[in-house]
């Protein structure tokens, strides 16, 4: 193993504090990240912590900025040991509210940015027989009201994810894929949705967390080391996924009770 890991939203939240769980292992980290000041933040940090690298501005949206950090991780580093697409958006609102261009921006960023990361990483890994993780989130499994943009782009890289654990085995490329549910963040930042009512009601969710990211990037660390493919780091998370294996129809009911009175909020005077 050659320590050498590529970060994707790395100047914040839990892209940052990824890097720091793996640079106290002495890694050399690969930080990208559109936010340039914090980039900067996390490599100080990612030295104080033990580890080292270099920050490279990349919007997940553009491939050849994904191909030219493939490259410079090959310059840099001679290669590539674990890959986290882990940049992200967070987008809000009702199916019948969220505009098209709300739909282009949330899959462009949270599906394709993913899908562009794997491909322009992919050459490197079934070199050094590397790893991917990719950050998708419970609503790939649970879907809530009010954010269907978002859930589907998250589904469809809980999708790739399955897909590329099936098809990379043969050369000896391993995947994970990581569904935290909301956690101390600011992710709230990025959020677009037509709606105030519901970024408000989206930040008591995201609030209404005990683990921090930091705790989130421990679980992963620990699960990745032991081979596990879907990693599911809220209890609360687990317990929800194990009912709608059990009994979907009960959490549907649920989520409809949840998105009746999101509605009845959301009204003027409601």
């Amino acid at each position: 193993m050659h320590n050498r890991m590529m970060i994707t939203g790395a100047g914040s939240g839990l892209g940052r504090e990824l890097a720091l769980r793996w640079a106290r292992e002495g890694w050399r980290l690969a930080l990208a990240d559109v936010n340039e000041a914090g980039l900067r933040e996390t490599l100080e940090l990612v030295r104080g912590a033990g580890g080292d690298g270099f920050v490279q501005r990349c919007d997940v949206r553009d491939y050849s900025q994904l191909t030219a950090l493939a490259q410079a991780c090959e310059e840099k580093f001679g290669g590539i040991d674990i890959i986290v697409n882990n940049a992200g958006v967070a987008a809000g609102g009702f199916f019948a509210e969220l505009s098209l261009e709300d739909w282009d921006w949330q899959i462009a960023v949270n599906l394709m940015g993913v899908v562009k990361g794997c491909k322009a990483f992919l050459p490197l890994l079934e070199r050094s027989q590397g790893r991917i993780v990719n950050i998708a989130s419970m609503a790939a499994l649970m879907q809530g009201p009010g954010m269907s943009n978002y859930n589907v782009a998250k589904a469809g890289v809980l999708a790739l994810s399955e897909s590329l654990l099936v098809e990379l085995r043969q050369v000896g490329v391993a995947v994970h894929v990581v569904c935290p549910s909301f956690f101390q963040t600011n992710l709230l930042d990025s959020f677009r949705g037509p709606d105030p009512a519901m970024k408000a009601q989206v930040g008591r969710l995201l609030e209404g967390s005990p683990i921090s990211a930091a705790d989130i990037a421990e679980y992963v660390h620990a699960r990745i080391a032991a081979g596990e493919f879907m990693i599911l780091p809220h209890e609360a998370g687990r317990e929800a996924w194990q009912l709608k294996c059990r009994a979907p129809e009960k959490l549907y009911d649920e989520m409809a009770g949840m998105a009746a009175k999101m509605r009845a909020k959301g009204r003027p005077g409601g």
